[in-house]
């Protein structure tokens, strides 16, 4: 049977010597964002997310990020946000964790519901991401069906579209 040997010592820089004036710096992570998408008022609710350039039909559109959460925490910090400024930007990604993006500046946190919507919301590895249900065109506000939500059906949907079910 092999006998284990302990490693020799490794040798530790000085911390100015370990970064050289050339080298890289630190890689940021890559953008989610795979189209331009900004924010601007929507006839829905608030603020809304808008394609700033044309989005083709089944494209990844982008991600939103924030901070990890057990559900708990989410429903409290949901009804404390609806309290104070009626905008709640959390996604359950799974029974037991969601994605708070409040302080996210991903842009399609802004997505309003629409029950005709030209997005979906995909929850892939415990991230959130949106991909165009059909061809978008630039201007057009970006909206996803939002599925169930702590509203219960209490709140009433305002996207205006033709067969709209009428609550949240």
């Amino acid at each position: 049977m092999p006998t284990l040997k302990p490693l020799p010592p490794q040798f530790t820089p000085e911390p100015a010597a370990v970064a050289a004036p050339d080298a890289p710096a630190p890689r940021q992570p890559a953008d989610p964002q795979k189209f331009q998408v900004r924010v601007g008022p929507s006839a829905i609710d608030g603020q809304g997310a808008f394609a700033a350039q044309a989005i083709p039909a089944r494209r990844k559109i982008g991600e939103i990020r924030g901070e990890f959460i057990d559900m708990a925490t989410a429903r409290a910090r949901a009804r404390a946000a609806e309290r104070s400024t009626g905008r709640i930007f959390m996604v359950a990604i799974s029974e037991r964790r969601a994605v708070d993006a409040t302080d996210s500046q991903d842009p399609l946190r802004f997505a309003n519901h629409a029950c005709a919507p030209n997005m979906v919301l995909k929850v892939q590895q415990g991230r959130v991401a949106f991909y165009a249900l059909r061809d978008i065109a630039e201007g057009e506000e970006l909206t996803a069906r939002y599925g169930p939500t702590h509203h219960a059906g209490r709140l009433r949907c305002l996207c205006g579209a033709p067969r709209c079910v009428g609550w949240l």
